[in-house]
């Protein structure tokens, strides 16, 4: 049997793992790769394999970086079942055919642009009838639930605790023999997370393929409810706006939880609070209905006080543009929860261009923030950002609540791993930026006495029981997302260079007597660059 690492490798998107065994052909989710245009130019690369030989795809969860292909997985020819919770099939049903109407949207706007300076035209990687279709497939299974798709293979879904309906994925597998427990953990969630229950604690698997997202470091251990309590106060006492970027799914269902109780407790104003993005109010929608996930404490405020965990008597609905332009005219104080949750695209970009340059407003980052995004650059604390084509100053407050965040960090994922009897024979970590990976690796060899491995894009893993090993030649040969990453930094460093020596040329030409200025200056770079990198 062997694994085919194929997305989520050095870096947070693009999840997507191919496991054969006994003669079967097995995805483990189908992620879109999300981030600069050269990592989301991989979505556009033909599959490793032939879409048409899988026999089916399991899914982890909702979130696009690990569903986002699978209409274009099925346009391109597969034809089995895609397995995943019921909660899982309700969000993919609506965030499948949102992020088509993007692909679309997108294709539409470069062919304009194109069309003008004789471009071929671009077609969007599949269409919103794609996506209807591709749902088509998608067939229900329950947590903890034996599943067998064949003979010598079984599966179980468990719960991820990370978003409604998430799953780790429990693969057992016996070929010629020999037999090996996989565990794939999706994207593991944290304990004592609002809303819905907390991850499976999973007693033994031989080889555990898990996150490691925040991997290099701890969630912040401080009273969130208090701190957002305070930071909403002050804002509205400056008479300020509270922006916050959150993605669709899950982070604006929590700050919806953490919002409403802090109202009913009486610790904040009764100031108008505004979902605006079609997808969240949908997904909110969602797990307003599914209570089946819900946790204990969740479970109880539905049976006991007269509104539910997510309701709200101030809470408005922005589901058209006109509604969405209009938040910003007004006088008063609101607060608006908005998509993306990287603050890379969608209504959000608006709610910042109005309110980054006010010193009255605050911006709050409930979520992670990967490099190049621009929530991740407002976090480092840039003063100065371009949003739209226009130059916008940035005088508002800024906070970033990680402790926040969906995602188990480091101290999380060790407890975890360390509830497996026996211990697995090796962890592979994913979906992590390298820095990250690398960290858990060391915690994990140093608390656990866990052989890890942090896999390349297209490394093949065979097994032989607990044992496994790389085959040189069975690697597929492609650009490493986190190297493409590297490489079109390189470019952009090229570009500038080459701008700025021709305009240096062209000035001392004008201006002789400046050249030993500008070879200080060049030497100084020099230096500067030569310490930089002997840094790394």
């Amino acid at each position: 049997m062997q694994l085919t690492f194929l997305g989520a490798t050095m870096g947070v998107t693009g999840s997507s793992f191919l496991l054969e065994t006994d003669g079967k052909k097995i995805l483990i989710d189908c992620g879109m790769f999300q981030g600069s245009k050269i990592v989301s130019a991989m979505n556009r690369r033909p599959f490793a394999f032939n879409p048409g030989e899988l026999d089916c795809v399991l899914l982890s969860h909702a979130h696009i970086d690990h569903s986002g292909l699978l209409p274009r997985l099925c346009k391109l020819g597969f034809k089995g079942p895609i397995y995943s919770t019921r909660g899982t099939i309700e969000l993919c049903s609506i965030m499948l055919p949102d992020s088509a109407y993007i692909q679309e949207f997108d294709a539409e706007i470069q062919n304009r642009k194109g069309k003008r300076i004789g471009r071929p035209p671009v077609e969007p990687l599949y269409s919103v009838a794609d996506a209807q279709e591709c749902l088509k497939q998608f067939r229900p299974l329950e947590y903890e639930m034996d599943f067998k798709l064949s003979a010598n293979t079984r599966v179980r879904f468990l719960d991820a605790g990370h978003i409604l309906g998430s799953s780790m994925l429990e693969i057992q597998a016996t070929e010629n023999g020999e037999d090996a427990k996989f565990l794939f953990s999706g994207d593991l969630g944290r304990p004592n997370q609002p809303i819905i229950q907390d991850p499976s604690l999973v007693k033994s698997a031989d080889f555990v393929i898990v996150e490691s997202t925040y991997g290099d470091r701890d969630h912040s251990e401080i009273d969130w409810e208090k701190r957002l309590a305070e930071i909403i106060n002050e804002t509205v006492e400056r008479n300020g706006n509270v922006i916050i970027p959150a993605f669709a799914v899950g982070r604006t269902q929590i700050m919806l939880y953490y919002i409403s109780r802090l109202f009913k407790a009486g610790r904040i104003p009764d100031v108008p609070v505004i979902i605006d993005s079609p997808l969240a109010i949908a997904a909110t929608d969602i797990f307003r209905r599914n209570t089946q996930y819900y946790d204990l404490e969740s479970r109880a405020i539905l049976k006991e006080e007269d509104r539910g965990p997510l309701e709200l008597p101030q809470l408005e609905f922005s589901r058209t543009s006109d509604e969405s332009k209009s938040i910003n005219f007004r006088t008063s104080p609101a607060i608006i929860i908005s998509a993306s949750g990287m603050a890379d695209a969608g209504r959000i970009l608006h709610h910042l261009k109005h309110n980054l340059w006010r010193k009255e407003s605050s911006i709050l980052f409930v979520g992670f923030q990967a490099e190049g995004s621009l929530g991740r650059r407002l976090v480092d604390g840039a003063k100065k950002v371009r949003i739209m084509g226009e130059e916008i100053g940035v005088r508002a407050q800024i906070h970033n609540l990680d402790g926040l965040s969906a995602h188990a960090d480091r101290g999380d994922i060790v407890y975890w791993l360390s509830c497996f009897e026996p211990k697995p024979a090796t962890v592979f970590l994913v979906h992590g930026e390298v820095a990250s990976a690398q960290a858990l690796s060391g915690m994990i060899t140093e608390k656990l006495a866990i052989q890890s491995y942090i896999p390349h894009y297209g490394d093949v893993a065979v097994f032989h029981g607990r044992h496994w090993e790389l085959p040189a030649g069975l690697r597929i040969q492609s650009v490493e997302p986190a190297v493409a990453q590297l490489q079109e930094v390189f470019s952009e460093l090229d570009t500038a260079w080459l701008e700025a020596k021709q305009k240096l040329e062209e000035m001392v030409a004008a201006k002789s007597d400046r050249v030993p200025a500008v070879l200080n200056r060049l030497d100084k770079v020099r230096k500067f660059a030569r310490k930089a990198l002997s840094d790394l």
